[in-house]
């Protein structure tokens, strides 16, 4: 059985959304990011980042993995599903979750902080996240003109990416102008499996909204 260690963020999202893709029995422990539950010695112990999300495969002797790519890529071949088949067409799909993890998580992530947590607001700061995010939203939507998905076939790139850019608005990074990337966007949030992996862990109550949205912010600054 699988075990995802998760809370309401992009990075989680990727991963709930794989599983629900693959359609594989797993369970779910919510991390509260407001009782700051992932720096805890245990979780520490597991994941020693402190970050979610945390994947436990207890059918491989409770092996765990951490870092939201690394999840991606050891479930899509765990399964042999989501990865493209031949050397190129991994690699291309490898390609793109490395690009997500290492530049439109980062910079998205960075202008929501400065956007939404910070009480100064930098003006130099906000123009050099917001405007680095849409440069690689741009990327994305050059690559998407001549493909319908990032590797070709829909893969864990789509899945790396898609939660980050479904968050744009509150990044508030903007994506008109850039229809490929609109084409590719509307195609996977139609698809079920992502619909249900954007509510796992279960929403939080309207009244606890505020504390989560503020502890979310707190764990990318952590």
């Amino acid at each position: 059985m699988l075990e995802l260690l998760t809370s309401e963020t992009p990075n989680g999202w990727k991963v709930s959304i794989l599983l629900e893709e693959l359609g594989v029995p797993y369970t779910v422990r919510p991390i509260s990011l407001a009782r700051r539950e992932q720096k805890e010695d245990w979780y520490v112990a597991l994941n020693p980042n402190g970050r979610i999300p945390t994947l436990i495969d207890h059918d491989a002797s409770g092996f765990a993995v951490f870092e939201s790519g690394a999840i991606l890529i050891y479930l899509a071949e765990k399964y042999d599903r989501f990865l493209p088949a031949g050397a190129q067409g991994r690699s291309q799909a490898i390609q793109w979750v490395m690009w997500q993890v290492a530049g439109l998580g980062p910079m998205m992530g960075q202008a929501t902080v400065f956007n939404r947590y910070f009480e100064e607001r930098p003006p130099a700061v906000i123009d050099r996240y917001v405007r680095e995010s849409r440069r690689l939203l741009e990327v994305m939507d050059g690559w998407l003109a001549s493909r319908e998905y990032l590797a070709g076939t829909y893969s864990i790139a789509d899945m790396a990416c898609f939660p980050w850019v479904n968050g744009h608005d509150w990044a508030c990074v903007p994506v008109d102008g850039l229809p490929h990337l609109q084409r590719w966007f509307d195609a996977i949030a139609a698809r079920p499996a992502v619909q249900r992996g954007l509510h796992i862990p279960a929403p939080p109550a309207p009244q606890d909204m505020e504390e989560v949205t503020v502890a979310q912010g707190r764990n990318i600054l952590a």
